[in-house]
């Protein structure tokens, strides 16, 4: 399968700049999945800009 980085990137909400992961979607979630987390585009923006991935902040995001 070939990454679709150009258009993954053109959607990609995820505010971290220096990135290397950015649009770069299988790696992304590999990396926050290692680190007990979940990959910024899951979040609404206001919380995604605090780069608070855990899963608890996420769960929190969608449990009203």
């Amino acid at each position: 399968m070939d990454c679709k980085k150009d258009k993954n990137i053109a959607g990609c909400t995820c505010t971290y700049e220096p990135c290397p992961k950015k649009g770069v979607c299988c790696e992304c979630i590999a990396y926050h999945r290692k680190n007990g987390e979940a990959p910024g585009c899951l979040f609404p923006p206001e919380v995604e800009k605090t780069y608070d991935r855990s899963l608890a902040r996420l769960a929190r995001c969608y449990t009203k």
